[in-house]
């Protein structure tokens, strides 16, 4: 469904100025000053106003006129806001308006490559350069950019929750490696990168709205920060040109661009171009040609999800002119006429560069403005391409606007620059932008996540952030996503001896996962476990039959994918943790402490070692960082605060154990039911329902009391349904256990049976309590009644499992 123009508004937020039928009136008078944009604050100007709405504010001032004055802190900047004279700025005064200051940054970071270079210097390494991308390369380009993304999209899976921003970066790294440098990066450096781009370009603004250079210098949290991103990119550069695979293609002459740059001369010197000169122009290369593409890839997808119609027109052209298992061409790409209208669709609303600056470096006219020497000139390409003067609708997305030749060549769209200093790489991007689309589209249907739209966060570029979708086999018949998947038969097991919870098979809980989609994940897990020294592969049998993961298909019917895995893989990693609780730890406080404390201190990014089993420490960390990766900051701050909970139980529980204070002999039932509601780690599970949907729950729903009820009657409905489960094999154990049936007998002085009846009794009444919350919740917020539902089936899966597993048969039991 096209959203109206409004709704659009409002969900994007890119405020603009009302549209106006007409430029605005050119003064009569020549070497006019340009008008001051009204609003500036006393010492900081309108650097509060370009801050806090970036867009909103530079689009504003285009109905002030062509150019606007407006004021950086102590700074006069002036603003360029008609297409034409941004063109005329490019163009005929290029020579005379070199790059600004937003440049310059990186310029001191990065060294004086093609993208920061002017002049004579900047002509001879273009010259240099240019061969990388002549029409000749383009098929060999073409080949690779469509097998790096067939390589990555293979990879994904049926179900899974793709963080799409995160996953265009990767791949748009991975095309640049590949084609211009021959070279494969470790995944290691990969994500190195990907996390370091953000500080780079937020450090890149903010320095360049420095009063002063030496600011740059000091030692502020962003400057530490930019230093740090420029640090892993230089290591990251090395990796490509020096590798081993970089290094070698480069030697043998194989046409990749350090192999181009080496041979080159400088022609002010007539020596070769130094290593220094080789790095520049790959960081250059890296920086152009990763973040942009990839956003833009990112837009694109989100806008297909919009617009259904005009996916299955791409769809269409694509199988007319480029059918599947064809490897893409120059002329094949040429004939997708409306696939090509849809990417410059996407280019013109979501330009990526939000700013960019010249500096007037003698005095020139733009337009009907005098411009004195020493002026930073600063214009938003993606504000130009929402112009309501030259874009009619700018904000609708609008393809048939580029239909036969209708934008192709208009002066008002540029998103590769003009001029001396247009993009090198365009042809390249253009192409990159059509393979990668056709082969993710031709593989996957991507379904939206609701509530994980992408949203625009704007620095020196236009990023899209927050867009997650479901992938679907383009196969499957389109279904909804909220609906759970078709019913399986749950695998049964033999319910263990002497059941003290019902004597008979489990209620049915929600439909499990497909048996075989389970079995894939068990066994990755069971890799994993042994990869991380968790477990030994003669301990695997035994931990094998417990079918941890039949629990997670149980409460996450819905998890697939990477969802799935880091499900099986957290669940198992608890596992290991509580059974090392039997043994010694669980009643000497002091190697509890050993055990828990450096697990805690990793949520907060210590990376200190120092538990007796560092296996477990180095697992957790990595599942720490799957877990939060790409999260909210509400939602880590959660997880991490509910974590610490949970582990916290551990040595507290080996504490009372020391003390004699267990359960009925010092510590009462109350009290057992709060440290075992967090031990339990429902709380951490409940917090992945959110990442299995793709989004958080919304915000005004966490603030709910009655959710923080329905949370905690969760916790105590698991927690107790485990208990009883469990209670034979906890009697058994030489430790006091913390098991309800056995406090109650303890407390009440009761049977074994009166004990489970009332903890069954109290599980009815807290599935009822829980039912009467979510019909409320549910009523008053209803975006968030997948989270209620995912609760429900929790709780349900939990007992469909408990009731089936090996976990709690004792010694003697298994093998029935």
């Amino acid at each position: 469904m096209v959203l109206p123009t409004n709704a659009l508004l409002a969900e994007t937020r890119k405020r603009i100025v009302p549209p106006r039928t007409t430029p605005p009136p050119v003064p009569t008078v020549r070497a006019a000053v340009p008008p001051l944009a009204p609003g500036a604050l006393p010492g900081l100007g309108h650097a509060a106003a370009l801050l806090r709405d970036p867009l909103g504010f530079l689009g504003s001032l285009a109905r002030l006129g062509g150019v606007v004055r407006i004021r950086l802190g102590p700074r006069t900047v002036c603003v360029v806001t008609d297409a034409r004279l941004v063109h005329t700025l490019l163009v005929a005064l290029a020579h005379d308006c070199p790059r600004g200051a937003v440049q310059d940054t990186l310029k001191t970071a990065f060294g004086d490559g093609l993208l920061m270079s002017e002049g004579q210097a900047h002509r001879d390494r273009r010259r240099v350069i240019q061969p990388a991308f002549g029409p000749d390369r383009m098929a060999g380009y073409l080949a690779v950019m469509h097998q790096v993304t067939e390589e990555r999209a293979g990879n994904w899976r049926p179900g899974q929750v793709l963080d799409v921003a995160k996953e265009m970066n990767h791949l748009a790294l991975e095309i640049v490696t590949r084609s211009l440098f021959g070279a494969r990066l470790s995944e290691d450096a990969t994500l190195a990168f990907h996390r370091a781009l953000p500080d780079l370009v937020k450090g890149q603004i903010v320095q360049s709205l420095y009063p002063h250079p030496a600011f740059a210098r000091l030692p502020l949290p962003v400057n530490r920060r930019f230093d740090a991103a420029v640090r892993v990119l230089n290591r990251v550069v090395d990796q490509a040109v020096n590798g081993p695979a970089g290094k070698a293609r480069s030697d043998r002459g194989a046409g990749t661009l350090p192999a181009l740059l080496r041979a080159a001369t400088d022609p002010a010197t007539g020596r070769p171009l130094t290593e220094a000169d080789v790095r520049s122009e790959a960081i250059t290369m890296f920086g152009a040609g990763t973040e942009t593409v990839s956003t833009t890839l990112t837009w694109l997808l989100d806008e297909l999800l919009r617009r259904p119609e005009v996916e299955a027109r791409v769809l269409a052209e694509l199988d007319e002119h480029l059918p599947a298992g064809t490897a893409p061409t120059p002329e094949a790409l040429g004939r997708l006429t409306y696939t090509r209208s849809v990417t410059q669709e996407v280019v013109r609303l979501h330009a990526p560069n939000a700013f960019l600056m010249r500096t007037a470096e003698v005095p020139v006219d733009l337009g009907p403005y005098r411009i004195p020497a020493g002026t930073e000139l600063l214009y938003s390409l993606t504000a130009l391409h929402r112009d309501p003067v030259r874009y009619e609708e700018p904000l609708s997305f609008r393809p048939e606007r580029w239909q036969d030749g209708g934008g192709l060549g208009r002066p008002s769209f540029l998103p590769f620059g003009a001029g001396k200093h247009k993009c090198i790489g365009e042809a390249f991007a253009w192409a990159e932008l059509t393979v990668a689309a056709a082969a993710i589209l031709r593989r996957w249907r991507p379904v939206a996540v609701p509530g994980a739209r992408a949203r625009e966060v704007v620095w020196t570029t236009v990023q899209a952030q927050g867009l997650r979708v479901r992938l679907a086999p383009r196969t499957e018949a389109a279904v909804p996503v909220a609906e759970s998947p078709a019913p399986t038969e749950p695998v049964k097991r033999p319910l263990p001896a002497g059941c003290p919870f019902t004597g008979t098979a489990a209620a049915p809980g929600p439909n499990p996962l497909p048996p075989a989609e389970l079995r894939a994940a068990a066994d990755r897990h069971a890799d994993w476990t042994v990869r991380h020294g968790l477990l030994t592969p003669a301990e695997l049998p035994g931990y094998q039959a417990y079918a941890l993961h039949e629990l997670i298909g149980h409460a996450f019917p819905r998890a697939r994918g990477t969802e799935l895995d880091l499900l099986v893989d957290m669940l198992g990693w608890f596992t290991v943790l509580d059974d090392r609780f039997d043994g010694p730890p669980g009643c000497r406080p002091s190697e509890a402490h050993a055990l828990v404390d450096p697990l805690i201190s990793a949520l907060d990014g210590d990376a200190r070692p120092g538990t007796p089993d560092d296996r477990l420490l180095a697992a957790w960390r990595e599942l720490w960082h799957r877990q939060s990766e790409s999260a909210s900051p509400a939602w880590r701050a959660r997880a991490a605060r509910e974590w610490r909970a949970c582990l916290a139980t551990f040595p507290a529980e080996a504490e009372h154990r020391a003390r004699g204070t267990v359960p009925a002999l010092g510590l009462g039932l109350a009290d057992t039911m709060r440290l075992r509601r967090h031990g339990s780690c429902l709380y951490p599970f409940m917090n992945i329902l959110e990442r299995v949907h793709g989004a958080d729950a919304p915000t005004a729903l966490h603030a709910e009391p009655a959710l923080h009820r329905l949370r905690a009657n969760t916790a105590d409905a698991a927690t107790l349904i485990n208990d009883l489960y469990s209670l034979e094999r906890e009697e058994r154990q030489s430790a006091a256990a913390f098991n309800t049936v056995l406090t109650l007998q303890r407390v009440r002085g009761c049977t074994r049976s009166r004990a489970v009846r009332a903890v069954r009794a109290r599980v009815d009444r807290l599935r009822q309590e829980n039912e009467e919350l979510r019909r409320d919740l549910g009523r008053r917020h209803p975006a968030g009644r997948w989270y209620l539902d995912g609760t429900r089936e929790l709780v349900a899966g939990v007992q469909a499992w408990t009731s089936t597993s090996d976990r709690y048969l004792v010694s003697g039991d298994r093998g029935r």
